[in-house]
């Protein structure tokens, strides 16, 4: 098993709570990790019709082979689940006791804020982060973007192509058809599609439904599953003012760039470094690096950009020891005046609650250049230790 970030997470919340919450996208290795780290417990998954029938008609019967705990993976394909559990644990406040997983946020946090809340342990498992990607030392940043890190490409020979279009078949059958009544498959598909060729943009889905010839309602319940099923992050505007103008819209990122280049018929490496979005996609990536940083140190997203009226923008804002730090992010390898110039004004909107700018590029170097701290991509990726995003420091 490919050695994984947030199990120092599950291992302290296991301490601390009797259930024990995964959610993320199908395929980011939740049920690996948690069968791995939590051996000793019986495993079920709630996909199995059997299983599910038998919790269905006789719940009590069910439960009662699992009174010591168990995994239940995909949770939420039976939601009375949750309502029981609040009954054991409410008896027996054992730590550690239940493990739950589910591909679809929405339904499995739904159910512990509405019976579990204050008895779970709640985190998120996305694909890998660059430090867990097995070769990241001898990989060329299009190879990590193309690649993507969902675990099954990283851990077998498989070819990324099909494994992707079997990605997506199996999405759009299993998890779309659970959420949402799509009548038709291929415009869902279209869909996102049209997503992706928009990430690291702002949301407009009124264009977005007029190009996929639907709704804007429909639209709408479409990006919520994508988000539900952590396809997809919408990326809010800092909230503080600072007496400007702001953009209020939030914007769409892919959590993935491998099933993101996907989307849009990129096959190659050579291909990736000379498309017009690979910087749309650096961007995605970098966005992706530091949401699963906070993810799997078990903390919330917290996560923002900054741009107003008068064009002062940074690409990626969050707070750290009560100032803000901006990062300005730039897919070139080489930095240039125009790069540095970016990082400044991306520090300018906070005034003296902003901590030194970063500059993220694609590049290998890192040094201080008026002002503005250089972290080339992959110095970028190795500092996002399993302490956090808000640990980080200056390489300088």
């Amino acid at each position: 098993m490919i050695p994984r970030q947030l199990t120092k997470t599950l291992q302290r919340l296991a301490t601390s709570f009797p259930v024990i919450t995964v959610t993320g996208p199908r395929q980011s290795g939740k049920t690996t990790l948690v069968r791995e780290l939590f051996s000793d417990k019986p495993y079920v998954t709630l996909e199995d019709p059997s299983e599910r029938l038998f919790a269905e008609e006789d719940p009590k019967g069910f439960l009662a082979r699992f009174e010591k705990g168990a995994i239940f993976d995909e949770a939420q394909r039976w939601p009375d689940l949750f309502s029981y559990l609040q009954g054991m644990v409410d008896e027996d406040r054992e730590v550690g006791r239940f493990i739950l997983t589910g591909s679809q946020q929405f339904g499995l946090l739904a159910g512990v804020s509405q019976s579990l809340a204050g008895r779970a342990g709640v985190t998120r498992l996305l694909p890998l982060a660059a430090p867990e990607v097995p070769t990241l030392s001898t990989s060329s940043l299009n190879s990590i973007m193309l690649t993507g890190g969902y675990p099954a490409l990283h851990a077998q020979t498989i070819n990324a192509q099909d494994w992707f279009a079997s990605y997506i078949a199996t999405y759009v059958e299993r998890d779309v058809r659970q959420l949402v009544n799509v009548q038709d498959l291929s415009t869902f598909q279209r869909f996102l599609r049209l997503c992706a060729g928009r990430t690291g943009s702002l949301l407009n889905l009124n264009a977005l439904a007029g190009e996929a010839g639907v709704t804007n309602k429909v639209a709408q319940a479409w990006m919520s599953v994508l988000q539900s099923s952590d396809l997809v992050y919408l990326l809010p505007p800092y909230h503080k003012n600072f007496g400007k103008r702001l953009v209020k819209t939030p914007k769409l990122y892919f959590v993935d760039t491998g099933l993101a280049c996907w989307l849009l018929g990129i096959r190659s490496e050579e291909v990736l470094s000379l498309h017009p979005l690979r910087g749309s996609l650096f961007e995605t990536w970098v966005i992706g690096e530091a949401l699963k940083a906070r993810y799997n140190a078990g903390e919330s997203a917290d996560l923002y950009f900054w741009r107003d009226n008068n064009g002062v923008e940074a690409d990626l804002v969050y707070e750290k020891d009560g100032k803000l730090q901006p990062i300005e992010i730039k897919s070139g390898a080489t930095v240039t005046s125009d790069y540095i110039r970016a990082g400044q004004k991306a520090a300018k909107f906070a005034g003296d609650e902003a901590l030194t700018p970063w500059l993220v590029h694609g590049g290998d170097d890192n040094y201080e250049r008026s002002g503005v701290d250089v972290i080339g991509w992959r110095a970028f990726a190795g500092c996002l230790s399993d302490e956090g995003l808000g640990h980080m420091t200056s390489l300088h």
